[in-house]
């Protein structure tokens, strides 16, 4: 599977950005989807994902209840609704393929591509 993630961009503090991750491949699916960021100087973190029919997901703690992860399986699309966001999601986002949610924040993972998002103060 292929992913393009686009989305990403300057926002101020308490702002919306809605980051996509296209994928390409007949199986998409069949895959738990997700969402992973990386900080300058930092190591890559666990953000959300989706279950492959949508209906389970998993949040890292700093994001919960201001990020949702979404998928639209017949436009082999998952999506990150970033609410009140704040400078320290200051990041390069990548979206993420996995069999399953386990292996996927396990990081046995396809990559798309990231996309830079910049809040600023």
């Amino acid at each position: 599977v292929q992913l393009q993630a686009s989305g990403g961009g300057l926002v101020q503090a308490g702002g919306s950005l809605r980051l996509s991750c296209a994928a390409s491949g007949r199986t998409f699916s069949s895959y738990a989807m997700g969402w992973f960021r990386q900080a300058p100087g930092k190591e890559r973190e666990f953000v959300a994902a989706i279950r492959w029919s949508g209906g389970s997901t998993d949040y890292a703690d700093s994001v919960k209840g201001r990020f949702t992860i979404s998928r639209d399986n017949a436009k082999n699309t998952v999506y990150l609704q970033m609410n009140s966001l704040k400078p320290a999601d200051t990041a390069v986002y990548y979206c993420a393929a996995s069999t399953t949610m386990s292996t996927l924040k396990a990081d046995q993972n396809y990559w798309g591509q990231g996309t830079l998002v910049t809040v600023s103060s």
